[in-house]
This record gives C-alpha cells, structure tokens and sequence, in this order.
C-alpha cells in the first residue's frame, strides 16, 4: 500500500478496502459526465481491477476525492475516474491527487500514463500531461452505445453490437 499526506492532513492511499464504493459510485454514476448512469457492480469491478486513489478528509476521514489507473505496473498506466467531491472543490486535491498518482507509478517504473479529459486540461497540465505526442499512431475501438448526455441513459437503436443477437 501507497499513503501519502499533505501538509493540511488530506490522506491519500492505495488501500481498496478504505475505498467507499458506495459514494464513488454515486459521484461517478451522477456527477460524473463519463460515467453517467454506470452501475454500482461496474464500478466495484473496475475499481477491483485497477489501482486505486482515495482521498480521505483530515478529522473524520471522510473520502473526498477518489482516482483509480488501469496499469500493468511496470510500463503503462491510464489515470481515469479521477473525481473530486463538490465539497472539497477549489483547495487543490485535483492536481494533488493527480501529481501523487503520476510520482507513485513512476516509482513503478511506469513511463507512459493516459488519459482523457473534457474540461480539466490545465489540472493535468501542471503536472506534466500534454497533448499526445503522435496522436496518428492511436487507435480506439469504443464498444459503447450512444448515451444521452442528460440522462445518461442509452439511446435507442440498434447498436452494431446487438444487431442479430
């Protein structure tokens, strides 16, 4: 396990079993413009699958931030689900939590880490992300149905994936 503290008293771990899966479920499931209406078993799967970040509030202890890198630990990682409560907004934690995830993996050895975002790219960029190098070279197969923004919801029609299923 990974721990780290800031100077206020904000905890970071690594610990899955400190993780409260239930409220990150919620932030992502409901706040979170990627994971809308994802379900609780997909988010306790993908957690269990990756390594994950908790933030956890000085006093109570209360999670407050939580990030999770899909990484084979030695070579390649992608920082995703990185979300901040509401709450805690506006202190820093996003580029704190971003920056310990970035030094913990390098510790690992890993040397590339990805991610995607749609509106955070000067949190990321403070701490080193910039845009794809050769961007031509990736590639992307996205099984996803489409999804109505508001909702969350699947639209209707036949994806490629369920015609004649």
């Amino acid at each position: 396990m990974f721990a780290l503290t800031r100077a206020d008293g904000h905890l970071l771990s690594t610990d899955p079993a400190r993780l409260d899966l239930a409220r990150v479920h919620h932030w992502l499931s409901t706040d979170a413009y990627w994971a809308l209406g994802r379900d609780r078993e997909t988010v306790a799967r993908a957690f269990a699958g990756s390594l994950p970040f908790g933030v956890y509030r000085p006093g109570d202890g209360r999670q407050v931030a939580v990030a999770r890198a899909v990484t084979d630990r030695a070579t390649f990682a992608w920082l995703c689900d990185v979300y901040v409560d509401r709450s805690a907004r506006g202190d820093g934690l996003g580029g704190w939590l971003a920056g310990a995830v970035r030094d913990h993996l390098a510790e690992l050895g890993v040397r590339r880490i990805l991610l995607a975002t749609n509106d955070a790219h000067e949190v990321y960029a403070r701490v080193g992300f910039g845009p794809l190098e050769h961007p031509e070279r990736w590639m992307n197969l996205d099984r996803r149905p489409p999804v109505t923004p508001l909702t969350g919801k699947e639209q209707g029609g036949d994806s490629p994936l369920t015609v004649g299923a």
